[in-house]
């Protein structure tokens, strides 16, 4: 009996082995990609020795004196920094949660629809703005939203409210932010749950029917317990964006009058990076936040095994 089993054993293990061997052709395709992550991901890694520098460029990584955690302790002991933090924070968490509620909520709408060519019309209607870079769409929203803009001609005129300063005003520049990220990604955010709608068995459905279930308590009890596994999925795998607040929305729509209320950790990065010349205390930061992402990442992966049975590896 153990013979067969340790024979048993050491077939799988040559079956096991036999498969790694052969798909070479698939090991080839993905070869481009892998170089591209070693080359752009991995590599750059290397650069995070700045951060316990006193970098300079004319010295490089080799000649440049070492400061230990100087830049961290003055990361730390920044109030400007735990000011960023806490915004970024806002945005992120903001955007997270509504970016989860908003499309679970319209792909039950949008699943009520029964008329295929009305349902087909509004999926493409709010999937477009997700093709649009920020860079477009800001132009959009700074023309839209300005003093003399759309929007504020319309309260105005219509409702008799002064012009609101959207994207000057802290608390205002806050709410656009939030909201145009929502408005923009919604529609695509969809695409998730009405995959899950679809692989719900209709049987379920038709059993509820000749129960007499209305359409409503089909949807509490059939559809929404059939999209929590793949919401708890979707959540947990956010948490790993904690720490990004889309770079390229904040820094097309914010000015040095809102820096306070809307200046996040990529921001600031950039500014006193790439724009004030401390690379040194950039990479410190940089690497704080990489080091965040990473914790909640592998966070987020155990508590979506843990929760949904949802692993990669």
């Amino acid at each position: 009996m153990e013979a067969n089993t340790s024979k048993s054993a050491a077939r799988e293990l040559k079956d096991k082995k036999r498969g790694y061997k052969q798909p070479w052709t698939l090991h080839l395709m993905v070869l481009p990609a892998a170089l591209l992550v070693l080359v752009f991901s991995y590599v750059p890694m290397l650069g995070n020795v700045m951060a316990f520098q006193d970098y300079k460029a004319r010295l490089g990584f080799a000649h440049s004196p070492w400061v230990g955690f100087k830049h961290f302790h003055y990361m730390f002991t920044n109030d400007y920094f735990v000011k960023i933090i806490g915004n970024t924070l806002l945005f992120a968490c903001s955007k997270v949660v509504l970016n989860l509620i908003v499309p679970f909520l319209f792909a039950l709408l949008l699943n009520e629809v029964r008329k295929m060519g009305l349902k087909r019309s509004i999926q493409t209607f709010v999937y477009l703005p997700h093709f649009l870079s920020w860079v477009t769409l800001s132009g959009i929203l700074i023309d839209v939203l300005g003093q003399t803009g759309i929007v504020n001609q319309l309260l105005t005129n219509v409702f008799g409210i002064k012009p609101i300063f959207f994207l000057g005003d802290g608390t205002w520049f806050r709410i656009t932010i939030i909201v145009s990220d929502v408005w923009k990604e919604f529609g695509f955010n969809t695409i998730i749950f009405l995959a899950a709608l679809s692989s719900i068995s209709p049987a379920l459905y038709e059993a509820a029917e000749v129960d007499g279930a209305s359409r409503w308590r089909q949807t509490l009890n059939i559809t929404v317990p059939s999209l929590l596994p793949i919401l708890i999925v979707v959540a947990t795998l956010a948490m790993g964006n904690v720490l990004n607040a889309n770079f390229d929305q904040v820094f097309n729509l914010y000015s040095p009058m809102i820096y306070q209320q809307g200046d996040i950790i990529d921001t600031f990065v950039y500014r006193e990076g790439l724009l004030g010349g401390q690379f040194s205390f950039a990479t410190a930061v940089g690497f704080f936040k990489s080091v965040i992402s990473l914790i909640l990442i592998v966070f987020s992966y155990r508590l979506a095994y843990k929760f949904a049975g949802y692993r990669i590896f």
